[in-house]
């Protein structure tokens, strides 16, 4: 489990097809400090840790990745030198300071816009048709790995007879932009989208039969 609280900006070193791809990230992580088979948020995708190690450019880790989560994820377009958000996995005791965060990425979101707001930055972001109706206004929702707090939601027609499409907002504070890839987003760029866990088992509730 997570929190959805980036504590490193890792970069993709290389990428090796076999089977899986393995990808070998670097971070500031000390690498004796991870443990073989831990689990690791990747731009919010859980991965479990396979290698670790410390050479002359400094930390690394190695993840194995399926087809299956690079066809459901943005993990697919990555490439050396990409930026990703990490985040380790959460202890007893450690303070919660986004919300709960599976690790397991429900859909890839697309930024459709980002505007200035105050000192901060205001992103819209189009998701999925099926996560539309669990995302709602100040509820929260997991972000390329990065807890988020959502200010409006709206559902706006989409190519298709009697097809909508649910767009939504969240305000990104100069901070957040400094320390996660956040500050280098632009409108176009997909992402990873967890929706808030409460709303999944809540939806669930409520259906009709």
């Amino acid at each position: 489990m997570f929190t959805g609280i980036v504590t490193d900006v890792g970069r993709i070193r290389s990428l090796e097809k076999r089977g899986d791809v393995r990808f070998v990230i670097g971070t500031a992580y000390e690498a004796l400090s991870i443990d073989i088979g831990a689990s690791i948020a990747c731009s919010g995708c859980c991965l479990t840790v396979v290698e670790r190690g410390h050479d002359k450019d400094g930390n690394w880790f190695a993840v194995d990745v399926s087809a299956e989560s690079l066809d459901c994820t943005t993990l697919g377009q990555w490439t050396n030198g990409t930026r990703i958000n990490l985040e380790r996995a959460l202890k007893a005791g450690d303070e919660l300071g986004g919300h709960i965060v599976s690790g397991h990425v429900d859909g890839v979101a697309r930024i459709v816009d980002i505007r200035p707001d105050g000192a901060s930055r205001r992103f819209v972001f189009e998701a999925p048709e099926a996560l539309g109706r669990f995302i709602a206004a100040k509820g929260s929702v997991t972000l390329d790995g990065t807890s988020l707090t959502v200010n409006e939601v709206e559902d706006v027609p989409a190519a298709g007879a009697g097809v909508r499409r649910t767009r939504f907002g969240v305000n990104i504070i100069p901070h957040t932009q400094a320390v996660t890839t956040w500050g280098m987003a632009n409108a176009g760029d997909p992402v990873n989208l967890e929706i808030d866990m409460l709303a999944r088992y809540v939806a669930r509730l409520v259906q009709k039969d």
